[in-house]
C-alpha cells in the first residue's frame, strides 16, 4: 500500500531512540524527509548516521524543549513540516509521596508542556501553509490509571484530552490532531519504568522482568509495531481520523 507520504517533511522529538527513532525510520522508508529532535547531541548524531547510511534525507536539531523559548526557536529553524510527531518526554515512575514537586514540574514541562508548546507553534504554522498533521505519542497510563506512576498517569491524561479537543475541530483549519496510547514497548525506558515498579512492589528492582509475564503473548510490543501505525496515521491514508488517541496495547487495557 502506498501511504502518499513520498517527500513529505516530518518533524520528531524525542527521536534519538526508542519509539522516535522507530517512527524516523519508518518514515525515512516511505520517502519522508525526517527531522530529529532530542536533548542528547550525540545519540542524535548516531541516529542520523544511522538513517543516511540506509538512504534517508535526515537532519538534527539537539534542543531542550523544555527550555523556556525553545519550541518557538525550533519552530524558526526549519521549513514548516508536513507532519510533526511529539514524543519527548520520560515522566518518572512512583507514587505520590516518591515524586516530589521538582521532579514532577520537570517532567511535565518536558512532555506535557512540550506537547502543548509544540502545538501551539506547529499547528498555527502549518495552518498557515495549508495544513498538516500533529502527532501525540502518549501512553497507556492515561486511561488505564495507575496511582504507581502517578505523575505519568496524571500528565497522560491530559495528554489524552488535550488530543481530543485539539482534534476535535482540525479539518476545518486543514489540520488533524491524533495520538497514540503504546501500553509496555520493548525499550531502554521500559526497563527504567519496570525495575523502579519492582523496587517498590517486590523490594527487588531485579525482578522488572516479572512484569511482562501477565502481558498480551508474555511480551512487550516492538518499537516497530508502535512506529508503522504512527506512519499510517499520519498519512493520507487515514485522512478522516483526527480527534481520537488508539490504545495500543495488544489488548491490556480490557484484560
Amino acid at each position: 500500500m502506498d501511504l502518499g507520504l513520498q517527500g513529505k517533511r516530518v518533524l520528531i522529538t524525542g527521536a534519538s531512540k526508542g519509539i522516535g527513532l522507530g517512527c524516523a525510520k519508518a518514515f525515512a522508508a516511505e520517502g519522508c524527509d525526517v527531522h530529529l529532535v532530542a536533548r542528547d547531541g550525540e545519540r542524535l548524531e548516531q541516529a542520523r548516521d544511522e538513517l543516511v547510511s540506509a538512504g534517508a534525507s535526515c537532519t538534527i536539531h539537539p534542543a531542550d524543549l523544555s527550555a523556556p523559548g525553545a519550541v518557538e526557536a525550533l519552530g524558526g529553524a526549519l521549513p514548516v513540516p508536513d507532519i510533526v510527531v511529539n514524543n519527548a518526554g520520560a515522566i518518572p515512575g512512583g507514587g505520590l509521596q516518591a515524586i516530589d514537586e521538582a521532579t514532577w514540574r520537570a517532567a511535565w514541562d518536558l512532555k506535557v508542556f512540550g506537547y502543548i508548546n509544540m502545538t501551539r507553534t506547529f499547528y498555527a504554522l502549518m495552518k498557515e501553509k495549508g495544513g498538516g498533521v500533529i502527532f501525540n505519542v502518549i501512553g497507556l497510563a492515561g486511561v488505564k490509571l495507575d496511582p504507581k506512576y502517578i505523575a505519568g498517569t496524571a500528565g497522560n491524561a491530559s495528554l489524552n484530552a488535550f488530543t481530543k479537543a485539539m482534534g476535535s475541530n482540525a479539518l476545518a483549519d486543514g489540520m488533524r490532531v491524533l495520538g497514540v496510547n503504546p501500553g509496555l514497548v520493548a525499550t531502554d525506558r521500559l526497563v527504567t519504568l519496570l525495575k523502579t515498579k519492582a523496587a517498590d512492589e517486590k523490594g527487588d528492582a531485579d525482578r522488572w522482568q516479572d512484569f511482562l509475564a501477565g502481558q498480551p503473548l508474555g511480551r512487550a510490543a516492538t518499537v516497530e509495531e508502535i512506529a508503522d501505525v504512527v506512519t499510517f496515521l499520519c498519512s493520507p491514508r487515514a485522512g478522516w481520523a483526527t480527534g481520537i488517541v488508539v490504545d495500543l496495547d495488544g489488548g491490556q487495557t480490557y484484560r
